[in-house]
């Protein structure tokens, strides 16, 4: 299949689409891969849905700017790919299905015997309808229903896209976000996942509540800034660094109020130390020691992020670009291959990745009313 796959992140800064040929299993061909940066209205419309789901208590009627909020979403992202296509000389008709994850807006792990919630959202019906091709969706809430995290999810394509480059075990791949997640292909058995803390996410929310733009680039806060040891610590001894994976969070799972007297510098430079020993912290549960680190992301674009997995982890860490992948359309390329699954009846998520009772299926297919074909 010709398959088309977006993801927009918790970063709320594009839509990432990236095209696969892939039977589910293997990778025959990559497409065109691109971004479009999310406008303004949008991105407002679904930081108010993400408040909203913040405050939205279980068997509550669900906020009424959630229909709203995935209504644009699904907008967005035909607009984007609509001149995505035409700009790489492809259109509708060439695509066989695509795969939408949709803006998390609430992602809660399962505590206290109590069932996990996780909220994509995105009109994937409208989509289908508005493109005349199929569209998966909706690929975390079966999992999380059946007791797991439903989360991460790209570990399985992280290990095809291995394969296709030919690469060999012990092999780690870091995907840092806006929270930050690892795959680890041990070469026995199955493969390991889980979330390993904050990536991208704190140190973006920290910027953006000082101030002083959306994000750090190129870590220009954090490289003059020092380390608040003591607050590091601090950060550190959450309960979440000591529970067994797999293991998944929110980007809002941490609060920058530990961080409010120090100046942005300091607070920034604090949160990279906090990202990388977090994945050190997780690396140290791992059964297998990982010989690479690909790192994945927007976090591979802070040099002061890189400097500091570097300096901690007892591995050779490589960006995506080093080993000729797109790490900016990593996710993307991920949600394309899960949704071949998913028209395949394949699993997409397995005990040691998101906590599964077994390997799970997981994603929905709706269906255009008209057909390209019959169009």
């Amino acid at each position: 299949m010709r398959v088309l796959g977006f993801m927009t992140g918790t970063s709320l800064d594009a839509v990432d689409m990236a095209v696969l040929e892939t039977d589910g299993e293997t990778i025959e061909a990559f497409g065109p891969a691109g971004e479009r940066k999310l406008s303004e209205p949008v991105r407002k419309l679904v930081l108010a849905a993400t408040e909203a789901a913040r405050g939205w208590e279980r068997n509550s009627p669900e906020p009424g700017v959630f229909a709203e909020a995935a209504a644009a979403i699904a907008r967005e992202h035909f607009e984007a790919a609509d001149a995505f296509l035409a700009d790489n000389d492809l259109a509708w008709s060439d695509i066989d299905l695509i795969g939408m994850h949709g803006q998390t807006v609430l992602h809660e792990r399962p505590r206290d015997g109590q069932v996990g919630r996780t909220v994509q959202l995105g009109d994937a019906a409208w989509l289908a309808d508005q493109t005349g091709v199929p569209v998966a969706f909706d690929f975390r809430s079966a999992d999380v229903a059946a007791g797991g995290e439903g989360a991460p999810l790209a570990p399985i394509y992280h290990l095809a896209r291995a394969r296709a480059s030919d690469m060999s075990p012990p092999l780690a791949v870091l995907n840092v976000g806006g929270v930050a997640n690892v795959t680890l292909w041990p070469g026995v058995g199955e493969l390991v996942a889980f979330d390993t803390g904050p990536g991208n996410g704190m140190i973006d929310l920290l910027v953006q509540a000082r101030g002083a733009g959306r994000f750090d680039d190129k870590g220009n806060y954090a490289s003059v800034g020092l380390v608040d040891e003591g607050l590091l610590r601090a950060l550190l001894a959450h309960p979440y660094f000591d529970a067994a994976p797999p293991k998944s969070l929110d980007r809002y799972d941490f609060s920058l109020e530990p961080l409010e007297e120090l100046k942005l510098e300091d607070a920034a430079a604090t949160l990279v130390a906090f990202t990388a020993e977090a994945v050190k912290l997780g690396f140290q549960k791992l059964e297998t020691s990982p010989a690479t680190v690909i790192v994945c992301g927007g976090g591979r674009h802070n040099p002061e992020i890189m400097k500091a997995l570097r300096e901690r982890l007892k591995a050779q860490v490589l960006t995506a670009e080093d080993v000729d992948w797109r790490g900016d359309s990593i996710e993307a390329e991920a949600f394309a291959y899960l949704a071949a699954r998913t028209a395949r009846d394949l699993p997409i998520s397995f005990p040691k990745t998101t906590g599964a009772p077994s390997p799970m299926k997981g994603g929905r297919i709706v269906r255009p009313a008209v057909p390209h074909q019959e169009r």
